[in-house]
């Protein structure tokens, strides 16, 4: 039987088109990755495919014409919803709606015989949901999508003042009132490390003459309304601070207002931007947008579940360690296949009980003994291995070149080699000594638990992020990770070479889909297909 053919969005380096390939069952016809040092990695290691970029320009009718149909959909696009990642970053709503929307195009214009989304387990929650856009409407209610009231904070009660209520409800009002974005993030960068004094004071060195600059620019501005008003208050404390008037812990309360009301206009800026639908604004402890937002679970099921579509759909929370992975990441999967083809799909059975998760060790414990470099030049030509006998089942796997390439780790500081030396395997940044700890985050206590871990090497770790941003230790040596054993950590074979900076590496390998995980998911829907097919086949005559 022919093999499937499949198209890969938001490929990134590659590592679910990997999964697929390692079945024999599948042909991957073309990739769509917006990164060129991940496009590079791919075409690397994917040799063949058509890797295109943005897939919002994606012409899947040309596609469909081209290869005389798409079998398969894979991909992970990027989806924020309006989590609390979005809040940090100070946005109401974000980009990665509209790319969970292309993924979806795809699927409605290729129609293919099956599809696989992977994604982040939240994306099952029901707070990880949409705003509703205008143009939803007639779809959300066609497809009976259950969708609900939600109310969007633009500005707190304390920083109100008169006429904000009118001016979140005027595009032209909000353009006016909102500054430039350079001009913004000068001051909210004081703002931000403001709970930290040492910090907020060598901000305030660093970034002196900007702001010396922008405050003559506001003090410029003759217009008498209240948001020109407390801007030029904002720069007056700045200024008094600099002329030593006011201490450094004054200037927060001073620049907060100014801060919040920009915030405001921002998200009001989205909402008109993005063709939010709003069904009305309230003064309700500040300003709020009343607007209706629906889950993205139920979204993707009621579209693609509808008779014009007609997918059967299956949905699920894996873990990769059960499927053979040395690390317990967690993917949210979502799976759909024709009805015409089959009525279940169902997604695969790990093999591993939690007793018998595969570790560190046999991922990454035959490299020991083999020193990785940290000049991107040393790399190119790799390091030659030597045989190695009593190698795991893992292992055996992995090694499958005679040539390591992205062996590769950062310079380490001499503060980081402290900490380094004083955390043993399995701890991470809150076991050091609060020697070590001071004057390195703004607030120690709230450090995530995975920065300076040092993996223990008798237990899976947890899910490989940029290991580089982390800090993560190996379990024995005084270093960090490499690029190479993060990707043994993700299962990727030795084989598979990384391209790009040391930054982009880690970053590739933290974003990827452990390809062993991947397999067991295009494994299981190879059966799924080739049993109904050819059972269509043998009924058929």
């Amino acid at each position: 039987m022919d093999k499937y053919k499949v198209i890969d969005l938001f490929a990134g380096a590659g590592g679910l088109s990997l999964g697929f390939m390692q079945t024999q069952k599948y042909n991957i016809k073309v990739a769509f990755e917006n990164s060129p040092c991940m496009q590079q990695t791919y075409r690397l290691n994917h040799p063949g495919v058509d890797v295109q970029g943005d897939v919002c320009s994606a012409d899947f009718f040309e596609i469909k014409k081209k290869y005389n149909g798409i079998d398969i959909v894979i991909g992970g696009p990027p989806c924020q919803g309006f989590s609390n990642a979005n809040r940090q970053k100070n946005h109401a709503i974000n980009q990665n709606n509209m790319l969970v929307k292309q993924y979806l195009r795809a699927i409605l214009e290729l129609q293919p015989k099956a599809f696989v989304m992977e994604n982040v387990s939240m994306l099952r929650s029901e707070v990880h949901r949409f705003y509703m856009e205008k143009n939803d409407v007639e779809q959300i209610e066609r497809c009976h999508i259950p969708a609900k009231t939600t109310y969007l904070q633009l500005l707190d009660e304390k920083y109100m003042f008169e006429g904000a209520l009118d001016i979140v409800k005027d595009i032209n009002m909000i353009e006016t009132y909102l500054w430039p974005k350079e001009d913004y993030s000068e001051l909210n960068v004081i703002y931000k490390v403001s709970r930290n004094p040492a910090k907020m004071e060598a901000a305030l060195k660093k970034h002196k003459q900007k702001l010396l600059r922008l405050a003559k620019k506001h003090f410029a501005d003759n217009r008498a309304n209240i948001i020109s008003i407390e801007a030029k208050k904002s720069f007056s404390a700045l200024l008094d601070y600099y002329s030593e008037k006011i201490t450094i812990d004054e200037i927060k309360d001073k620049i907060e207002p100014t801060i919040m009301t920009q915030r405001m206009l921002s998200s009001a800026k989205e909402i008109f931007d993005n063709n939010i639908l709003v069904d009305s604004y309230l003064e309700q402890d500040g300003i709020v947008a009343v607007i209706r937002s629906f889950a993205v679970l139920d979204y993707l099921k009621g579209i693609l579940s509808a008779p014009e579509n007609d997918y059967v759909i299956e949905s699920g929370v894996l873990c990769a360690a059960e499927y053979g992975a040395p690390q317990k990441r967690m993917r949210f999967i979502i799976t759909g296949i024709k009805r015409s083809i089959s009525e279940k799909i169902a997604l695969p059975n790990g093999r591993f009980d939690k007793d018998e998760y595969r570790t560190v060790r046999d991922a990454i414990g035959d490299l020991e003994d083999v020193d990785p470099v940290y000049d991107l030049a040393d790399d190119v030509q790799g390091i030659k291995l030597q045989k190695k006998e009593k190698l795991g089942e893992l292992a055996t796997l992995l090694r499958d070149s005679d040539c390591l390439r992205n062996h590769i780790i950062t310079r380490t500081t001499e503060t980081a080699m402290a900490r380094f030396k004083a955390i043993q395997q399995g701890k991470n940044f809150h076991s050091l000594d609060e020697s070590l700890i001071t004057n390195t985050y703004t607030d120690p206590a709230r450090t995530q638990n995975t920065i300076y871990l040092r993996l223990n090497y008798d237990e899976p770790c947890g899910t490989v992020v940029n290991v580089r941003k982390s800090m993560w230790i190996h379990p024995t040596k005084d270093r960090a990770i490499s690029v190479r054993e993060a990707a043994r950590l993700q299962t990727f074979p030795d084989s598979f070479v990384f391209c790009g900076t040391k930054d982009k590496q880690y970053q590739q390998v933290g974003n990827a889909v452990p390809p062993i995980m991947a397999k067991a998911i295009a494994k299981k829907l190879a059966q799924t297909l080739t049993r109904t097919l050819q059972k269509s086949e043998s009924d058929n005559g």
